[in-house]
């Protein structure tokens, strides 16, 4: 299973990166999480017909303003898109004009359904409401002997220590810088995101979603890095293009 960090920023793209899309490839299938700015790049990546899934975890813009892309796709087997219940309309008005495209002249065919409701027979998948303003949900994949969990944007809850106990990779924001007081944020700073990882028996962390205000450039994200590592020292502060294997 391969992990592929395709946009790490929040809010907005900087020279740091774009915002949040990772991409995780199995024998059996591709599953894109998010689609933000650096969503383009999946019609790279995706080099035959297994079947390819998209999670988004809610409908801000940084988290879905990569669909505009979706005319330069040319998936034969579609891409079916899942997100939390109630927000298939509010993505049908936006994936249309004036926005975007009209899914009747893509290339790829786009089925959208609501997790709730409609999931995915190839792996096993738990989900769950996170502390975020609007809805938004995170996702727990039991897939090849392996279980990654994604979970951004949140705050501390004990819905993320569920869906993170024991995975083998944790990938969650740190839109906060270290030392931050989150107070009641919907966000984590990265070590309230170390103390989840700990907490939970995860093997691995990775920190996505930096806020582009607060990380303006990778080195302030390797502080970031070292301040978790201080809790939790399986950590890394992901970066657009970075891959990783689950072996």
């Amino acid at each position: 299973m391969k992990i592929t960090f395709l946009g790490t920023n929040g809010w907005f793209d900087t020279k740091a990166g774009n915002t949040t899309c990772a991409l995780i490839e199995t024998k059996g299938c591709y599953i894109a999480l998010d689609a933000g700015g650096g969503f383009y790049k999946v019609k790279d990546m995706v080099k035959d017909a297994r079947p390819v899934y998209l999670f988004l975890s809610h409908l801000h813009l940084d988290h879905i303003i990569g669909l505009h892309t979706l005319p330069i796709f040319k998936f034969r087997q579609g891409i079916d898109i899942y997100m939390p219940k109630g927000m298939k309309e509010y993505l049908k008005a936006f994936l249309n004009k004036p926005y975007t495209s009209a899914p009747e002249e893509l290339a790829t065919k786009i089925r959208l359904h609501e997790v709730d409701t409609e999931r995915p027979a190839e792996f096993a998948l738990r989900f769950a409401r996170l502390l975020h303003s609007p809805v938004c949900y995170g996702f727990r994949f039991e897939i090849e002997g392996k279980i990654v969990t994604y979970c951004t944007d949140t705050g501390v809850c004990e819905e993320l220590r569920s869906l993170a106990k024991g995975c083998d990779l944790l990938i969650t924001e740190c839109s906060f810088k270290p030392g931050e007081d989150l107070g009641k944020a919907a966000h984590l700073t990265p070590e309230a995101a170390a103390k989840i990882a700990k907490d939970s028996g995860v093997k691995k962390l990775a920190l996505i979603h930096f806020d582009a205000g607060r990380y303006p450039d990778i080195d302030s994200r390797r502080i970031a890095e070292g301040a978790a590592r201080k809790i939790f020292p399986e950590t890394f502060a992901a970066f657009d293009g970075q891959e990783i294997d689950l072996t």
